[in-house]
């Protein structure tokens, strides 16, 4: 089992609950997030292996703080991986740096093997 660390920052409960199962399923240790308040969290001590982060979230745009991750020292190098229910979004996830891009709602293995393969490079 591998315990790499992801954090899914979504604003459905729902969604959160379902990547949460399903991750902690496939041996990931998982920490979840409505609002994004986590991201500004991330420390020496609390650095996630990989982030899941919508696109559109409560009050704030995950591309904006995907390009805040990106430009920071501490988390640039920190894969993310955007979702959204939005077909528009994939090319405005490229623009701001994101590593990835799943539509939603996804496929489970697709989603898995996108994961591995930016946590086992």
């Amino acid at each position: 089992m591998n315990q790499n660390k992801i954090l899914v920052v979504d604003d459905d409960e729902g969604i959160l609950e379902a990547l949460n199962i399903m991750l902690d399923a496939a041996g990931y240790e998982v920490e979840l997030s409505e609002d994004g308040e986590a991201l500004g969290k991330i420390g020496a001590s609390n650095v996630p292996d990989l982030i899941l982060l919508d696109v559109l979230l409560s009050g704030k745009d995950g591309r904006d703080l995907c390009r805040v991750l990106k430009a920071n020292d501490d988390t640039k190098n920190i894969p993310v991986i955007m979702i959204s229910a939005h077909p528009g979004a994939e090319e405005s996830v490229k623009q701001c740096g994101a590593d990835g891009f799943v539509a939603k709602p996804f496929e489970v293995e697709d989603l898995l093997n996108r994961i591995h393969g930016l946590i086992s490079n």
